[in-house]
């Protein structure tokens, strides 16, 4: 009995044991499954924020992106987009054209004398300006339509969906008209125009880069018909450019070489005392295949290429080279050679340093030049302070082509001049027109009273000459004198001897006549 209960005892026991170890184990079960919740709850937590976080990271860098796109396809002083985004848009815009079978139409606007503005007011005046100017374009035109600043003072515009040449002009007049306006900046009224050049899909081209330099090319035309106008695109503009371009490439080989070059020299006289007292210096050009270029074509092109004042600086150098053979051939009083300069190379050139060097080398008076330059260059201030510089060195000035820009008697007050050409076109109708022999009169009769020579130009007809001397004009050059001739056929005239008055009253001179 005593051993069933102890057995009976012993299993309790077990039993006993055997439940605290689950009941101990089913505990520890517990506060694993607690502690599993609970990092299953943090891993939860963790995973939204997360989530949050991503969504938060991805939302920055959309924007940072969107920012970013539009820093690079958008002019940021405009707010307009710029070249990038138009080579990104156009093409499809063509496609759309292509596809709906209509036409589309490129403009190219370019202000006029923009650089003008920046030196006279200042950038910032130059800014508000573009500015302005942005915000007129894209008034001009219909929503749907593209307006990009392509950079500096250039702007262009798609006109979609163009259902006439019409619409083309009539857009183009309107931007026009807005430009045109006058502005108030900072209390300043300021006026500025524009040129505009338009081409047309598919008539003018059918990519990107057809349109955009054939609308380039008629805004050049638009500046060459005088600025604040447009053109439409023609082949005949085309043939121009190309033509342009070989001048210019053919003008960059001869200044290289400097074998096809020359200076040929046309006398000025004095028609009182028959003496020659000045001779000008032109330059001459001899294509190896076209022969001679006229300067009309190529002097142009050297002014819009920036070649003028290389090509400034050759005709410096031949004109003191050709005065110093000159002395050394004996010819001890030499006659002041009249010298043109643009505006470019007065504003670009140290012109005062370059002739003091090449002066002084070949031991020669600056007060043997005389430089020409038309009323523009001589009225801006950047050329009147080298004017100044140039007076000082000794060399005289004269104002070349008068009566053809913007004259000013108060400017002539200001910058001294020593001589005022009257422009060829006065003369020609001289003897013939009223208001041509007034205008020659008034200039006559005005710079005797500021005590300044004025030089006929152009003269061709005995006619001619006998009205000039009627009204007091002492000097003339011409062709009834003499073409202009190379170096070598001038000496007769270096010393000032008076023409036989045979020559000089009854037929042209001949002895330098090309």
């Amino acid at each position: 009995m005593s051993y069933l209960v102890v057995c009976v005892w012993v299993a309790l026991c077990a039993v006993a044991a055997w439940a605290f170890s689950l009941q101990r184990r089913l505990r520890e079960l517990d506060a694993r499954i607690v502690e599993a919740e609970a990092q299953h709850r943090e891993f939860i937590e963790q995973v939204e924020h997360g989530g949050m976080v991503r969504r938060k990271i991805e939302a920055q860098l959309l924007e940072n992106q969107q920012r970013l796109d539009r820093l690079a396809h958008h002019d940021q002083l405009t707010g307009l987009p710029n070249r990038l985004f138009l080579a990104a848009h156009l093409p499809a815009a063509i496609a759309d054209a292509r596809r709906n079978k209509v036409a589309l139409a490129v403009l190219f606007v370019d202000l006029d004398r923009f650089k003008h503005v920046n030196d006279t007011h200042g950038h910032e005046v130059g800014d508000r300006l573009l500015q302005s100017v942005a915000q007129r374009i894209t008034d001009a035109v219909r929503s749907e339509d593209l307006v990009v600043r392509m950079g500096g003072d250039e702007f262009v515009v798609v006109l979609n969906s163009v259902r006439s040449n019409n619409q083309v002009h009539e857009t183009a007049a309107r931007i026009t008209a807005a430009l045109g306006a006058p502005l108030q900046i900072d209390g300043k009224p300021l006026v500025t125009t524009a040129s505009v050049g338009a081409s047309m899909f598919p008539r003018d081209g059918e990519d990107v880069g057809a349109l955009l330099r054939h609308s380039d090319t008629a805004m050049y035309r638009a500046k060459g018909c005088g600025r604040n106008n447009f053109q439409v695109f023609s082949p005949v503009m085309d043939r121009q450019l190309k033509e342009r371009l070989a001048i210019e490439t053919s003008l960059r080989t001869a200044l290289a070489t400097q074998t096809q070059l020359d200076v040929h020299y046309q006398p000025l006289v004095d028609l009182e005392t028959r003496r020659v007292v000045a001779l000008e210096a032109l330059v001459r050009w001899k294509h190896p295949s076209e022969g001679h270029v006229s300067p009309l074509r190529f002097i142009p092109i050297a002014e819009e290429t920036g070649l003028i004042g290389e090509l400034g600086d050759f005709v410096l150098q031949r004109v003191v080279a050709d005065m110093a053979r000159w002395r050394k051939a004996g010819h001890a009083a030499l006659a002041p050679v009249a010298i043109n300069v643009s505006a470019g190379q007065l504003a670009r050139c140290d012109l005062r340093g370059r002739i003091a060097e090449l002066t002084q080398a070949n031991r020669l008076s600056p007060a043997l030049l005389q430089i020409e330059l038309t009323e523009g260059a001589m009225f801006d201030r950047v050329g009147a302070e080298a004017i100044e510089a140039l007076r000082a060195l000794g060399v005289r000035v004269a104002i070349d082509d008068f009566g053809t820009g913007y004259s000013s008697l108060s400017s002539l007050l200001r910058w001294r001049v020593d001589s005022l050409k009257i422009d060829r076109s006065f003369i020609q109708d001289l003897a013939t027109d009223r208001n041509h022999h007034a205008i020659v009169a008034a200039m006559v009769a005005m710079a005797q009273h500021l005590s300044i020579k004025v030089i006929a130009e152009g003269v061709e007809s005995w006619s001619q000459l006998a009205t000039l001397r009627q009204l007091g004009c002492r000097y003339a050059q011409g062709y009834l004198f003499a073409e202009a001739a190379p170096a070598e056929r001038c000496r007769e005239f270096l010393e000032g001897s008076p023409l036989a008055q045979a020559d000089f009253d009854a037929e042209p001179l001949k002895a330098v006549s090309a």
